[in-house]
């Protein structure tokens, strides 16, 4: 029996919602097998952030380097980074084991507004992995942190995407969950605009959303689907996980990531 797999590159969340552990349920849900190399602890749940524990930059190697060369990926999947030596230490595996299909969530402050990626970070993050990601997901904050631009509506969109691509060897995906009206997305992939839109659902438990759909993408790619369909296949599965209502917590609950 083989299976094709996903490696997860991300933090820890301890709720359960986001991060590694959003990344294996969903993973799992598209019936793929799940590989992780943890960059972070976090201490979080659906009202924020309290803490977070880096992952050793040399630890966070010897994770890298014990799935590459055993159970080597058909995707990698990016998300939380936290340090400079945790980029550095990810840029050289990438290059090293010639990664392909690699999604990068540009993860860089939480929904609660906890900094996630440091200054410095950044920096690698946008030199170094950049370079080497088929795919960027960047939210609109996340577009105007990179860019340096105003992001509020489509055409603000369409230019960060460009000036964006200009950084990445694959493509870049605009997430407009801040717009208002339709939850339109954009891809930017081959020198083409694509919108995806799907009605705006009135849920505010959608704590993992970007982890989730990067993870669903990332699982397209490994079997094999264009980039259109990874993303089209994506979008419809957070439509559906958002839309089952799941309740917990506090704050902004989860998805129903098995939906």
């Amino acid at each position: 029996m083989k299976m094709n797999k996903v490696l997860s590159v991300a933090g820890s969340d301890s709720s359960g919602g986001a991060g590694i552990q959003a990344d294996i349920k969903t993973i799992s849900a598209f019936n793929l097998y799940a590989e992780t190399a943890i960059t972070a602890l976090t201490a979080q749940n659906t009202m924020g952030v309290t803490d977070i524990l880096g992952t050793p930059a040399d630890f966070l190697e010897k994770q890298l380097t014990a799935v590459f060369e055993d159970i080597f990926p058909d995707a990698v999947k990016i998300g939380m980074i936290y340090s400079a030596e945790n980029a550095e230490a990810i840029a050289e595996a990438l290059e090293k084991y010639h990664a392909r299909n690699v999604v990068t969530d540009t993860v860089l402050i939480s929904t609660s507004g906890r900094r996630l990626l440091s200054e410095d970070a950044q920096k690698i993050l946008m030199e170094r992995i950049f370079p080497l990601s088929d795919l960027i997901t960047p939210n609109l904050p996340e577009a105007e942190a990179l860019t340096g631009i105003s992001v509020k509506d489509t055409e603000d969109m369409k230019k960060a995407a460009v000036m964006l691509s200009e950084q990445v060897r694959g493509g870049v995906l605009v997430k407009g969950g801040h717009l208002e009206g339709k939850a339109a997305d954009l891809l930017y992939y081959g020198g083409k605009f694509t919108f995806f839109e799907t009605d705006r659902i009135n849920s505010s438990n959608t704590h993992g959303t970007g982890c989730t759909l990067s993870s669903a993408i990332a699982c397209g790619l490994a079997r094999g689907l264009s980039m259109e369909e990874s993303v089209q296949h994506a979008k419809d599965y957070i439509t559906r996980a958002i839309s089952a209502g799941l309740d917990l917590g506090k704050g902004n609950g989860p998805l129903y990531h098995f939906v």
